[in-house]
């Protein structure tokens, strides 16, 4: 069963759907039902996850870490 939702967003955000909808070639609507499917699947592998993992999880959030000390991270340990 379908049920109709009105949504109130500002008229740019409402023109960068469309444009990104069209582009995909879907609706609107099929964006936002993806968009918050997407948000049940992520619940799910959450839940999923072991408890290591979940207890690791966002525990870098605030670190200044990016790419570059990855590959050099990467450099140390194989060269």
């Amino acid at each position: 069963m379908q049920t109709k939702l009105t949504l109130r967003l500002d008229d740019k955000l409402i023109l960068r759907a469309k444009k990104s909808a069209k582009k995909r070639g879907k609706s609107v609507s099929q964006l936002v039902a993806d968009y918050f499917q997407g948000l049940e699947n992520l619940r799910n592998i959450e839940n999923e996850l072991t408890p290591i993992v979940q207890s690791l999880k966002g525990i870098l959030k605030d670190a200044k870490i990016d790419e570059k000390d990855y590959k050099r991270h990467l450099e140390e340990k194989y060269l």
